[in-house]
């Protein structure tokens, strides 16, 4: 790739410099504290074994091997003007961004999909929502994704470029050989990395908040109920809305700049970083999302972290304690 910056750029790299560090090291730091967190509950409490709370773990894992992979290899890309890791780490990078960004956003249509089976057909689904059967679609979207990113190594490579009159180097698509296009490998990114998935969620929680909120006949639902299904409502959507704000800006960007459609600007460049750090914090966002919004969650955690004597129950938390633990099991609403 060939690639000239111009000295009145420098002020901007400065900037840049100062930056990117700050900003991704915030991300890496609060991705790698909040996801540890959320498998560091799940691992200590027994009773917090499910299905559900099987793909958090596998959500938690992707997350952080995302943020190792992808955060401080993007900072070091944006402040270094040559890549100082080689050619195969180059490769191995670039293929571990996208397997751990498929991996990450695959489980959550997972999660939309066990979810889904759980409200719109809580009886039937019980054989198939198990431990066993969510460990097995786990290791068949790991399998998959593993598998059929080999391609993004095999078309990354380090390349040679102008800066400020002296070569300098990159970790960047291989345009060179024309079998592999950018323009291609860009868009179908897009689609499986975002259009696809997004689809899907939204297709998931459709179902799942219509059948939420479709009454049975002559049946007045209870206040309760209302509430439950208020709070279901609002996660969803902060769900899908955090998922598609997040990622959209960078995945527009990254498609332009593979047609030649993007600037160079010293807003352009803001804009880009801007759009990196929003898609990498939504790794950073999946725990509170996923697992600390959930009151089940949030319990486990503070029995977790408590360093004091146990707090003192209400007669009401007792009553709702002890009907939980004495019924068929928890309401489709409480285990959202």
């Amino acid at each position: 790739m060939e690639m000239e910056l111009d000295p009145e750029s420098w002020p901007l790299e400065r900037v840049v410099s100062t930056i990117v560090p700050v900003f991704f090291g915030l991300i890496g730091f609060a991705g790698l504290l909040g996801n540890a967190l959320v498998i560091l509950v799940v691992v200590v409490n027994q009773q917090m074994r499910s299905t559900t709370n099987l793909l958090i773990i596998n959500l938690a894992v992707s997350d952080i091997l995302f943020v190792i992979f992808c955060v401080p290899f993007t900072a070091a890309d944006y402040v270094l003007p040559e890549w100082p890791f080689g050619n195969l780490w180059c490769k191995f990078v670039q293929y571990m961004i996208v397997v751990t960004c498929h991996c990450s956003v695959y489980t959550l249509v997972l999660m939309s999909f066990d979810r889904f089976l759980a409200v719109v057909h809580p009886v039937t689904s019980m054989s198939l929502r198990t431990e066993r059967n969510a460990t097995l679609a786990i290791m068949c979207a790991w399998i998959t994704i593993v598998t059929s990113a080999i391609p993004v190594a095999l078309c990354h490579s380090v390349r040679i470029y102008q800066y400020h009159g002296r070569a300098g180097t990159a970790c960047v698509f291989s345009t060179e050989e024309e079998v592999w296009s950018l323009v291609g490998f860009q868009v179908s990114f897009f689609l499986s990395s975002y259009v696809a998935p997004l689809t899907l969620i939204c297709f998931l929680y459709m179902g799942m908040l219509a059948r939420l909120w479709k009454s049975a006949p002559g049946c007045k639902p209870s206040a309760e109920s209302r509430k439950g299904k208020r709070r279901v409502t609002r996660m969803v959507v902060v769900v899908v809305l955090a998922f598609a704000i997040c990622w959209l800006p960078i995945h527009v960007i990254l498609v332009m700049k593979a047609l030649n459609l993007y600037g160079g600007s010293h807003l352009s460049v803001i804009i880009q970083i801007i759009s990196h750090v929003l898609a990498y914090t939504n790794s950073c966002i999946n725990p509170i999302l996923y697992a600390f919004l959930s009151d089940n969650f949030r319990k486990a955690f503070r029995k977790v972290v408590w360093c004091g004597p146990p707090p003192i129950m209400t007669n009401q938390q007792t009553t709702k304690t002890t009907r939980t633990a004495t019924g068929n099991g928890t309401s489709n609403i409480e285990m959202l």
